[in-house]
C-alpha cells in the first residue's frame, strides 16, 4: 500500500466533511487548537520582549525608558529604526505585509490563507519596534500572529476558506485575550473589527479560542488584566455632560489620529524601507528628549493616570507627542500595533478632562482612573470605529458595572464624531484604502464567504482529451453527465454541456471526432481550489478570463481530478435559495 499518499487522502476526507456540513463539533475542537497555538505565540512573544528590556533598562523595569539619559532616548529608537529598516530591505515585498491590515488584506483577497513567513516578520520586526522603545503596541503584532496561527491550523488541515475564515477570527480573538486578559473584548473584537461578521458556526470556535488562550496567559502572567485598575469611584449624574464632551473631544482626537496616519502612509511609499524606518527613530528619539513617556507601549503611563499621579501640562504633551510619534513611526513602516498607543493617548485626555474638572467642579468628581478609563474606551472605540468591542474592554479592565453608562455615553459620542463630523472610517479600513484596496463588508460577500464552492457545484461532470472515438464518445454519456470539461494541451480547458455532445452524435458518424469542432456551446473554463468560497468564485468569474470553473482538490497539483462545475448560474441560483 502507498503509505506516501495517506496525509492528502486524511486532509482531502477532513475537508470535505467540513464542507459538507456545518460541522460546528469539529470547528469547536480546532478553535480550542488554534487559541492554544494563539495564546502560546503570544505569550512567548511577551516573554522575549520584556525579559529584553527587563536587561537593559534602569531598575529592570521592562516600561522604565523614562530613566535612560537623553542621549539614549535619542539613540537608541535611530539605531532600533535602522535596524528595523535594513531587515525589511532585505526582504522581498510580499514578505513585508504584517499587521492588522495585512490580517484583512488576506481575508478578503486571499480566501483567510496568511503566510508563516510574514508571521516570522512580524514577530521579529514588532519585537525590534518595542525593544527600541518606538511608540508602536503589541497588540497589532499579537493580532497577526494569532491569525497566522489561526490560519496555519486551517491550511495545515486542508480546510475551505469559510473555515480557514472561522479560525483566524479564534487566533484573533485568542491574541487579544491574552494579550489584555479580557476574552470577552478578544471575542467582540475579532467580531466587529476583522472579521466584521456574527454567526453561530463563527461565535462558539471564537469563544472557545479565547477561552484556551486566555487560560494560557494567567497560568505565565497571573489573572490581573493588562493595567492595574484602582477601584473606580463614580460621580453623581450632574458629570454626565462632562462625560459627553470628552466623547466629543476625543471623537475628533481619533479623527486627527486616523488622518495623520493615512498622511505618512501616503507621502512615505515612494521612499526606500530602510530610509522610511530611519526616519522614524529619528521622530521618535527626539520626541522622547521631550516627553519620554511616549517610548515604548506606555502601560506604565497608563496606570499612572488611572492613579491620577500626572500633571495636567505632562498628559495633554504625553497626548500631543504620543500621536505624533506613534502615526508618523507606523505610517513610515515601523512593524508594531497602534491599539496600544490609541490607550496610552485616551488615557492621558481623560486624565486631562479629570484635573480641569477638579477645578470646574471644586473636587467634587468622580476619580481619575474614571475618567482616564473612559478616555481610553472612546478613544478606542472612535478609532477602530469598535464600540462594542471597546464597551466589553472596559467592563473587563475595571469590573464596575456602573461604569456602563457613561462609557456608552463617551464611545458613541467618540464614533460619531469621528465617522460623522470628520468622515473618518475605521483605522484599519482607512488603512487599506492606501493600498488601494478594499474591505468588502456588505451583507451580499458576507454570506457569500460563508458557502463554499463544494455546496454549489455541479458534480456531474466528466472529462475527456478534445479528440475522442466515437465509441468513447458514447461511453462518455453513459454516465449521464451533466458536463464534460475538455482538456486541451494548448489554452484553456474549455466546458460543454453534455447534450450538445448527444445531438452531435446523433447527427455524425465519424470514427473520431473533434469536440472543439462540433456545434455546440463552449465556455473557457479555469480552475478553483475546493477550499474556496462563493464570493472568490464570483471573484475569478468576473476577473478572470474565463466564463466556468472547475472544481480541483489542489490547484497546485498536476492533472488533478475535477470534482465538480461551476457557472454564473450556479452561483445565483445556490445564493438565492
Amino acid at each position: 500500500m502507498d503509505t506516501s499518499r495517506q496525509p492528502r487522502s486524511i486532509r482531502r476526507r477532513l475537508q470535505l466533511a467540513f464542507a459538507q456540513s456545518d460541522a460546528l463539533g469539529g470547528l469547536a475542537i480546532l478553535g480550542i487548537i488554534a487559541g492554544l497555538l494563539a495564546g502560546g505565540v503570544v505569550v512567548l512573544f511577551r516573554l522575549l520582549v520584556e525579559s529584553i528590556q527587563a536587561g537593559f533598562l534602569p531598575d529592570n523595569n521592562p516600561e522604565n525608558y523614562e530613566a535612560l539619559a537623553w542621549w539614549a532616548r535619542l539613540l537608541l529608537p535611530i539605531a532600533g529604526g535602522l535596524i528595523i529598516g535594513l531587515f525589511l530591505q532585505a526582504l522581498s515585498p510580499e514578505h513585508r505585509g504584517v499587521g492588522v491590515v495585512h490580517v484583512m488584506e488576506r481575508l478578503t483577497y486571499h480566501q483567510a490563507r496568511l503566510p508563516w513567513f510574514n508571521g516570522i516578520v512580524q514577530f521579529i520586526g514588532a519585537a525590534l519596534s518595542i525593544i527600541a522603545g518606538h511608540s508602536v503596541g503589541r497588540e497589532g503584532p499579537a493580532i497577526h500572529l494569532g491569525a497566522a496561527s489561526g490560519s496555519l491550523v486551517g491550511q495545515t488541515l486542508y480546510l475551505s476558506s469559510r473555515n480557514t475564515r472561522v479560525l483566524v477570527g479564534c487566533g484573533v480573538a485568542a491574541a487579544v485575550a491574552a494579550a489584555f486578559n479580557t476574552p470577552l473584548a478578544g471575542v467582540i473584537l475579532a467580531m466587529e473589527v476583522v472579521l466584521m461578521e456574527y454567526t453561530l458556526a463563527g461565535f462558539i470556535p471564537v469563544i472557545l479560542a479565547a477561552i484556551a488562550a486566555t487560560i494560557i496567559s494567567r497560568l505565565v502572567f497571573g489573572e490581573s488584566p493588562a493595567f492595574d485598575v484602582p477601584p473606580i469611584e463614580l460621580g453623581t449624574v450632574y458629570e454626565l455632560p462632562l462625560v459627553l464632551i470628552i466623547g466629543l473631544a476625543i471623537g475628533g482626537l481619533a479623527a486627527l489620529f486616523i488622518r495623520s496616519l493615512v498622511f505618512f502612509s501616503q507621502r512615505s511609499s515612494r521612499y526606500p524601507i530602510w530610509q522610511r524606518c530611519t526616519v522614524a527613530g529619528v521622530i521618535v528619539g527626539i520626541c522622547a528628549l521631550f516627553v519620554p513617556q511616549i517610548m515604548g507601549i506606555g502601560y506604565d503611563t497608563v496606570e499612572a493616570t488611572l492613579g491620577g499621579q500626572l500633571g495636567l501640562t505632562l498628559v495633554i504633551a504625553i497626548v500631543v507627542f504620543k500621536l505624533f510619534a506613534t502615526t508618523a513611526g507606523l505610517g513610515l513602516g515601523l512593524p508594531g500595533g497602534l491599539i496600544g498607543p490609541t490607550l496610552v493617548i485616551g488615557a492621558c485626555a481623560g486624565s486631562a478632562a479629570y484635573l480641569i474638572a477638579l477645578q470646574l467642579y471644586d473636587g467634587d468628581v468622580a476619580s481619575a482612573g474614571f475618567y482616564a478609563m473612559i478616555g481610553m474606551g472612546a478613544m478606542m472605540g472612535a478609532t477602530l470605529q469598535a464600540p462594542l468591542a471597546a464597551l466589553t474592554a472596559v467592563l473587563e479592565l475595571t469590573y464596575h458595572p456602573h461604569i456602563v453608562l457613561p462609557a456608552m455615553l463617551a464611545i458613541v459620542a467618540a464614533c460619531l464624531v469621528s465617522r460623522l463630523v470628520f468622515k473618518q472610517e475605521s483605522v484599519f479600513r482607512a488603512l487599506i484604502k492606501v493600498r488601494d484596496l478594499d474591505y468588502e463588508e456588505h451583507p451580499v460577500a458576507q454570506a457569500m464567504r460563508r458557502i463554499d464552492v463544494s455546496k454549489a457545484m455541479d458534480r456531474e461532470v466528466t472529462t475527456t482529451p478534445a479528440r475522442i472515438t466515437h465509441t468513447a464518445a458514447d461511453a462518455l454519456l453513459n454516465s449521464k453527465p451533466h458536463w464534460i470539461l475538455i482538456l486541451c494541451e494548448e489554452g484553456a480547458h474549455q466546458l460543454m454541456p453534455a447534450r450538445d455532445l448527444a445531438t452531435a452524435l446523433a447527427l455524425c458518424q465519424d470514427d473520431e471526432i473533434d469536440l472543439l469542432a462540433i456545434p455546440g456551446q463552449r465556455r473557457l473554463a479555469a480552475k478553483i481550489d475546493i477550499r474556496a468560497s462563493l464570493q472568490d468564485a464570483s471573484q475569478q468569474l468576473a476577473h478572470g478570463d474565463c466564463e466556468a470553473l472547475y472544481v480541483v482538490a489542489h490547484r497546485h497539483d498536476r492533472n488533478p481530478p475535477v470534482l465538480g462545475i461551476l457557472t454564473h448560474e450556479d452561483i445565483e441560483q445556490h445564493y438565492r435559495r
